[in-house]
């Protein structure tokens, strides 16, 4: 009969690695003879050689416990598969890390990049276009099914030089006192347009069943008091005409 620590030494663990696979089930742990010692026979070597075995091989403790022969090698074939699926996904993230170190990954398409990169020529100040790209990114993070349709819609209205002239505007309320008499004309303007081109109770991605769109239009109001007061003007105009 062997002690737990003679047990370890001929399996080649350590007696700490014993006592959790006593704590897991894996284990039996012998009853304390008179001296107050666990002894250990030779069935304990056996199964000990199989959880370190298995262990080694990358089954994870948990499943060990669950398996006997008669269905270990299925078992394992499906571990083995498990793993492979990781080992592939690690590899994947390993290649997207490698690209984001060369500055190959783009956050947002292409066609995204080269229309904000056109923005501050058109007039827009680079604090607007910054915005925009933070929030197109969480937008087609968490929306890419209806994201690229937003995007072409917001593009086409700034080939209107009216719609154009509205976000400029918009952009440069910015710095204005949440009190400044402009807000309300401008407002007003929003308001408009908005009716012009859209349906006032169907608005461009307010239907997503998210609070994406709540957390866009907060992050905007947050850098701006007049912002602020700007999207409460515009809100109330609108809920009065779909009420």
């Amino acid at each position: 009969m062997l002690t737990i620590g003679q047990l370890a030494r001929y399996v080649g663990v350590s007696t700490k690695t014993v006592r959790v696979y006593h704590a897991k089930g894996l284990l039996p742990e012998p009853e304390r003879d008179a001296s107050g010692y666990r002894r250990y026979g030779a069935q304990a070597v056996v199964d000990l050689v199989r959880i370190r075995t298995l262990a080694e091989a990358g089954v994870p403790l948990a499943r060990i416990r669950d398996l006997d022969q008669t269905d270990l090698g299925e078992a394992l074939q499906q571990i083995d598969a498990e793993l492979t699926a990781r080992i592939r996904g690690l590899r994947d993230t390993q290649r997207r890390l490698r690209k984001l170190a060369a500055g190959d990954i783009r956050l947002l398409p292409i066609d995204v990049e080269s229309h904000l990169q056109q923005l501050e020529k058109r007039g827009f100040t680079r604090r607007w276009v910054e915005l925009e790209r933070d929030l197109w990114i969480v937008v087609y993070a968490t929306h890419p099914e209806i994201a690229g349709d937003l995007f072409r819609d917001q593009a086409e209205a700034l080939t209107d030089p009216a719609l154009e002239a509205l976000y400029l505007a918009y952009d440069q309320a910015h710095d204005l006192d949440p009190a400044d008499p402009a807000l309300p004309e401008l407002a007003d303007r929003i308001v408009e347009a908005t009716v012009q081109r859209y349906d006032p109770g169907n608005l461009p991605g307010q239907s997503t069943g998210t609070a994406i769109p709540q957390l866009l239009q907060s992050t905007v109001n947050a850098s701006s008091p007049a912002w602020q007061r700007l999207d409460g003007l515009i809100r109330h105009r609108l809920q009065q005409l779909t009420t």
